[in-house]
């Protein structure tokens, strides 16, 4: 499985470098692999502030504050075959809030670049049509699948 990501960057405040979005690659990567995808796919991943990613929230799902991350998945319910154009499964797109994974790392006492790595793991199990808010048990099922995937990258808890 060959991966494609199309990084956009919509924020001065915090520098993206390239350490970073190799780690979101990998975290991508990780992912997708632990969930068994075999086909080549593409993944749209913008990096923007907390005020951006307030207006997608409020635009997207109403919800007028910002959030850490946000999923757009192509296909519904993660059937990968409605996503696959021939050449690879077009995912979908996530977009992170740095400014949020920083406060957050703070808070749980941790690096921006390992809250970062989990918002991408995050919002990959989204694209692929889990949903944490079905339910008390889709939420267990993500968080097992999002610690055993970040014990694979290295950033275990």
């Amino acid at each position: 499985m060959n991966l494609y990501i199309d990084y956009s960057v919509r924020i001065r405040k915090i520098q993206v470098t390239e350490e970073t979005k190799q780690l979101v690659f990998r975290a991508i990567k990780a992912a997708l692999e632990y969930e068994k995808v075999k086909i080549d796919c593409e993944v749209s991943v913008t990096f923007v502030s907390d005020r951006l990613i307030r207006e997608y929230n409020r635009t997207y799902r109403s919800i007028d504050r910002p959030t850490d991350v946000l999923s757009f998945p192509i296909a519904a319910n993660g059937n990968l075959e409605e996503a696959f154009d021939g050449e690879r499964c077009q995912l979908g797109d996530i977009v992170i809030s740095l400014e949020r994974a920083a406060a957050q790392a703070e808070l749980y006492g941790h690096s921006p670049e390992r809250e970062t790595a989990f918002l991408a793991v995050h919002s990959v199990l989204h694209l692929l049509g889990y949903d944490h808010e079905r339910g008390e048990e889709e939420d267990r099922l993500m968080r097992r699948k999002q610690r055993a995937i970040m014990k694979k990258i290295g950033l275990g808890i």
